[in-house]
């Protein structure tokens, strides 16, 4: 048994690009800049290191994404890798990409633009409803709940009884029954 799944979390490191297949399916590829941290062995220091992966999503969500993401926008995506291979120019070439299932967005709302969620990101599994395309963006929350509510006048509270400790008991756990 084998399982192929993935998870990372970066920033885009270039705009995503669209197209279409002649049967109309959209592909949307991006690639994104994930840390890896290392030890120097000179300094020995902990330092970061940029791996690059290239990402491919297939599908409605697509075109959608293509709007939403943009240089920089930092993600959460779930998919599985595919490993490519072909020959150009007599060189066999060679190439490891996630195919994405769910895309989270993680970036603040000042930064991503686009579609803004108002709990958790896009997620584009099966088990999520894609958003309507011809829908007004959320916006955020404002700052009404500060502002003092006006309610209808309540009875004065009525006192409330004096609780006394219950009455001291000699109880050994020998006592207990069980």
């Amino acid at each position: 048994m084998s399982i192929n799944r993935v998870v990372i979390s970066g920033n885009l490191t270039r705009d995503p690009e669209i197209r279409s297949t002649q049967s109309g399916m959209n592909i949307l590829t991006f690639g994104m800049a994930v840390n890896d941290r290392r030890r120097n062995a000179q300094t020995g220091e902990w330092e970061d290191y940029a791996n690059f992966v290239d990402c491919v999503l297939f599908g409605n969500r697509a075109e959608f994404l293509s709007r939403t993401l943009h240089k920089g926008t930092k993600v959460v995506v779930e998919g599985k890798l595919r490993y490519s291979s072909w020959e150009r120019d007599g060189q066999r070439r060679s190439k490891l990409e996630v195919v994405v299932d769910d895309v989270d967005f993680v970036s603040p709302r000042q930064q991503q633009g686009g579609y803004q969620p108002q709990q958790g990101g896009y997620a584009g599994g099966q088990q999520n409803a894609a958003p309507s395309y011809n829908a007004p963006a959320p916006t955020a929350p404002h700052d009404d709940y500060a502002a003092p509510q006006q309610s209808a006048p309540q009875a004065p509270a009525q006192p409330r009884p004096v609780v006394t400790a219950p009455p001291q008991a000699d109880v050994y756990d020998a006592d207990i029954p069980f």
